[in-house]
């Protein structure tokens, strides 16, 4: 089957998706978009989280088919399309030191970035359940939570 849909802002086509391919796997392998990562495949981890229509899933556990004619924003989607400066999101990342491996911080930014879209001031506990869907098996999650607070806080001046 062929599957149309809108990837960070762009139309996209897959052609030959089998009915049982996932979202991720067209995502990064048809696609080329690398950056949502393929971890546990069974939904638990949030290394895959992208947003489908604008809510964070895990492209895991979304079949290609599901998302015809839909809008998808990966992590690639999250900084500036034209000149591909980092989002707030991501410098405060880079900043915080919050990127270990890297396996699991495409599914954090979406999870982070979306968050701030909701509530640009957020409370530690509103940041550690918003994160709760993402696993990181490298960090005790402090600089993880000192990012996304980072990154609140320079959505807060950029008003």
């Amino acid at each position: 089957m062929r599957v149309t849909f809108t990837v960070n802002g762009r139309t996209q086509r897959a052609d030959d998706v089998w009915e049982g391919e996932s979202l991720l796997y067209v995502l990064r392998e048809r696609l080329g978009l690398a950056g949502s990562k393929n971890a546990c495949e069974q939904g638990e981890c949030g290394s895959c989280t992208v947003r489908l229509d604008g809510v964070p899933v895990c492209a895991c556990l979304v079949a290609a088919g599901q998302a015809e004619g839909r809008e998808i924003e990966t992590v690639e989607g999250l900084a500036d399309r034209t000149t591909g400066e980092l989002s707030l999101v991501q410098q405060a990342f880079v900043d915080s030191g919050a990127v270990q491996c890297g396996f699991c911080t495409p599914g954090l930014l979406v999870a982070a970035d979306d968050l701030l879209r909701q509530r640009p001031d957020p409370s530690d506990a509103d940041i550690r359940e918003a994160l709760s869907g993402n696993l990181c098996r490298c960090t005790g999650y402090e600089k993880i939570l000192d990012a996304v607070r980072l990154a609140a806080a320079r959505t807060g001046e950029a008003d």
